[in-house]
């Protein structure tokens, strides 16, 4: 290797060094401020590294704001959300992948208009709605709004993934006397599987980390989930940096245990809606 070889690769190390180093430094603050007592957090100069480890701020979440509940509500709404989004969005990109019917370029026009219309914009007539069906303070809510919000753009990823796989692979199946659907779940599914799990894995992310219509329909402490949860800390004249470390540091640990078991499948996943052909 030439020296301007050595020099360019010692470039890009440092570079890619620096830009690591700037996107870990917020998570290792915030896990840091969550082991702080709140003296420490405001104490002058700044400490990079807390003189005294401290739990306090986690046994608070969880003695004074019932944390666990926050984390079992936020599961449950994610969990069934995404997998009511995945299973539609499975059969409608199957649909809009494989047949031709009049209006299928304005199908897929309008769940991509759809990404582009500023939620905010429906939160009053879903107020309305949410509360003339008696949803409000009521899990199923969220669960329902989220499978709206995420059907349409899931769909299109999953039309990617079903675009890539042979036509003829189902068909082939299908003269050996499969029937559409059981070719579909037989056949292409376990092709598909990668894209499958990081279509799951986006809209679990999703409805876990959305806080707008949840802090909007939810205000009863026994329903409430994680982020309605955090944004509870902020008070009037105070912010609770300690309690909010703690439960963001908790918050992060189930998506980064998913994240672990599936990488495999997301990485995988993303590839093969990245390239068609």
């Amino acid at each position: 290797m030439t020296n301007a070889g050595i020099w360019l690769r010692t470039l890009k190390i440092g570079f890619l060094s620096i830009f690591l180093a700037i996107t870990i430094f917020p998570l290792y603050w915030i896990i840091i401020t969550s082991f702080k007592t709140q003296k420490d957090i405001f104490t002058l100069p700044i400490q990079y590294w807390p003189k005294e480890f401290s739990l306090d701020n986690y046994i608070q979440i969880f003695k004074i704001s019932h944390f666990q509940t926050y984390i079992f509500n936020s599961f449950l709404v994610s969990i069934v959300a995404s997998f009511i989004v995945l299973i539609i969005s499975l059969l409608g990109g199957y649909v809009l992948a494989r047949f031709k019917f009049k209006g299928k370029g304005q199908v897929m026009g309008g769940f991509l208009i759809t990404q582009m219309v500023p939620i905010f914009i429906g939160m009053a007539p879903l107020y309305m709605m949410m509360s003339n069906m008696q949803l409000i303070n009521h899990l199923f809510s969220l669960m329902l709004i989220y499978t709206v919000m995420l059907i349409p753009f899931c769909t299109i990823i999953m039309v990617g993934f079903f675009q890539r796989i042979p036509a003829s692979l189902e068909e082939a199946a299908m003269i050996d006397g499969c029937s559409r659907i059981s070719a579909l779940f037989k056949v292409i599914v376990p092709v598909i599987l990668p894209g499958i799990m990081a279509t799951f894995i986006f809209a679990f992310v999703q409805c876990w980390n959305e806080l707008i219509m949840a802090v909007m329909f939810i205000d009863e402490e026994s329903v409430k989930t994680i982020p309605v949860a955090m944004n509870s800390f902020i008070k009037k004249y105070d912010i609770e940096w300690g309690a909010m470390s703690a439960g963001t540091v908790l918050s992060v640990i189930p998506t980064m245990i998913l994240f672990a078991f599936c990488q495999k499948y997301l990485v995988n996943g993303l590839t093969q809606g990245a390239v068609k052909g």
